[in-house]
This record gives C-alpha cells, structure tokens and sequence, in this order.
C-alpha cells in the first residue's frame, strides 16, 4: 500500500490521493471478486476476496498518480473481472501451472492498469488529469506495456533455458501428487 504513496516522494497531497485510489481499487476489486463468486458458486471464498483485492492493488499501481477515486473504483472492478477470467483462461484453457495466479493477477492487471491510464486520468473531482494528449498518451502505454512484455518473456525464456541446463523444471507428477512437502521433506505441512 505505502509503495504508491511513496512514489511521490513527499506527505503531500500527490501521496494522499494515491494512498487513497490504492485503498478504493483494493476495496473494490474484492467486493467484486466475491460478487462473481458469489453469482458463479453460490459462496464467495477467502481466497477469492483476497486474490481479488491483490488484483485491484496490482492494477492500480501503474495508475496511482494519474487517476481520482472514480478512476479507481473502475480501475478495482475492471480488474477483478478481468483477473478473475484471467485466473480461468490460464488454469483451464492453457493448462499453465501459475501457483497463485501471478501472472494473470500481477501480469494481466499491470497491463490493464497501464493501459486505462488515458481513460481514466481526467474523470472525475481529484483526477490529475493527462500529461501529454490523449492519443500520444495510449501510444505511450501501449508501447510501454508491449516493450515491458517482451522484456519479460526473453529474459523469462533465457533463465528457464539455463535454469533447464542443470535442474529439471519440474517434479515428478507423482510427487505433485502427494505434495512436495512430502516428496522433498518427508514430512506434510499440514498435520491431519
């Protein structure tokens, strides 16, 4: 919470409102989250409530200084729709392993919240506004996102690469199984 708050480098009135937008995209995107669980299950979780406020934080942090409350009540509710089927599409469509959703709640909503951005800086009491026009503003988030991105996957692919080298990237599937507590320890984490 204090990182995007601290980003402005002072207690003033930069630090206040990104404070505050950081507060309400959290607040949001848990609310919403539960709301999707609650309308898909019957029964919102905890884990779904707090994996759905990680996202709003994740998603308002590029966006903290640039957007008023109402910037962020649509930054935390875009991102717990858009994390949450994120979270889906990556489980069960692709089959990737992501222990804790990271990529579809840090990743998919870093780039969501970079690319509201030009949306979102101008609506509403206590929004800063755009530094720069619209349209070379999206132009700048967009490469910023794309650049970022294949930034990440390169360096990614070569770590796994070397990674790959001298250890395998995965376990067992009998040791998935049984827990890898067990199969590297020998003893379970959780006493039953």
């Amino acid at each position: 919470f204090g990182f995007n708050a601290g980003s402005a480098l002072g207690a003033n009135e930069a630090a206040a409102r990104a404070m505050l937008v950081t507060h309400t995209s959290a607040a949001t995107a848990s609310l919403v989250w539960m709301a999707i669980e609650w309308v898909s299950f019957r029964k919102p979780t905890l884990v779904g409530i707090a994996t759905g406020m990680v996202a709003g934080l994740a998603t308002i942090t590029p966006a903290a200084g640039s957007v008023g409350p109402l910037g962020a009540v649509i930054i935390g509710a875009a991102s717990a729709f858009v994390c949450y089927y994120a979270v889906g599409l990556i489980r069960q469509k692709l089959k990737i392993d992501d222990s804790l959703d990271v990529f579809a709640v840090h990743g998919v909503g870093g780039m969501l919240g970079s690319l509201l951005i030009p949306f979102l800086a101008a609506l509403g009491p206590m929004a800063p506004g755009l530094a720069k026009p619209f349209a070379e503003q999206l132009g700048a988030q967009v490469t910023g996102v794309a650049v970022v991105a294949l930034f990440s996957a390169v360096v990614t692919a070569g770590l796994l690469y070397a990674i790959r080298a001298v250890i395998p990237l995965r376990v067992p599937a009998e040791d998935e199984e049984s827990g890898l507590d067990s199969a590297t320890h020998g003893e379970s984490a959780y006493h039953q």
